[in-house]
């Protein structure tokens, strides 16, 4: 009986010992190396923590200073769809030659514009070129235009200077805005950021404050709520 018990336990023991052997070998066949760097990245999206991207100063100071010989340079992305020449012929796109200051989608030797462009409306001036030239999908959803649009202000500047240009009458550059001058989005958030700290230090009544009051003169956000029946007659 101890023979028996012996062997048995002679035999779990190797057991073990061949599983243990087992999963080393296994281990180290298929052992993977730690990357350098954990996790996916996505092209195109910005990690969290980078860089902030710097704010664009009003669109006048880059048209101030905008360069028509540049802007030729960066017309080139263009051409492949447009020319600028005047009595060109149109393209996939129309011709270009005058069309600082004219109508949007109107006019062009007849081009036909998308019902999209068309409901915009207005003039191509320089604050309608620059939203335009940044997307035209989002100044225009439904647009059969498919360029993507410039993101550097300052090339969307100098194209529309080199259009300006390229046409019979030209529109003024503008002066550049004073040193230190907020932008239309910071001054409208300042000015609310003003409205809600005045709104924030008014003090609220309190009930013996309301009652020392006249009557009608308990008017406000920080009038407090008052209870009961008024005996006053109107």
């Amino acid at each position: 009986m101890n023979d028996r018990a012996n062997t048995i336990v002679g035999w779990v023991l190797g057991a073990g010992i061949v599983g243990l052997f087992a999963t080393v070998v296994t281990g180290e066949h298929f052992k993977a190396e730690r990357p350098e760097k954990m996790g996916y990245e996505v092209q195109g999206v910005e990690q969290e923590g980078g860089a902030a991207a710097v704010a664009e100063k009003p669109f006048a100071f880059y048209m101030s200073q905008a360069d028509a010989a540049k802007g030729e340079d960066v017309f080139k992305k263009c051409a492949a769809c447009h020319n600028a020449d005047k009595g060109g012929a149109n393209a996939l796109g129309p011709n270009l030659y005058g069309v600082v200051g004219d109508a949007v989608a109107a006019g062009r030797g007849g081009f036909p514009f998308s019902d999209a462009l068309k409901a915009k409306g207005g003039k191509w001036d320089f604050d309608t070129l620059n939203p335009w030239l940044t997307s035209p999908k989002t100044f225009a959803p439904g647009t059969k235009m498919t360029f993507a649009g410039l993101s550097n202000p300052q090339d969307r500047a100098n194209v529309i200077a080199y259009l300006n240009k390229q046409g019979d009458h030209q529109l003024p550059l503008p002066p550049a805005p004073p040193e230190g001058a907020a932008s239309p989005a910071k001054a409208a958030g300042e000015a609310a950021g003003a409205d809600a700290t005045k709104a924030k230090n008014v003090p609220a009544q309190t009930e013996a404050q309301a009652a020392k009051q006249p009557a009608h003169n308990i008017a406000g956000e920080a009038a407090p709520a008052v209870s009961g029946t008024s005996t006053e007659k109107h």
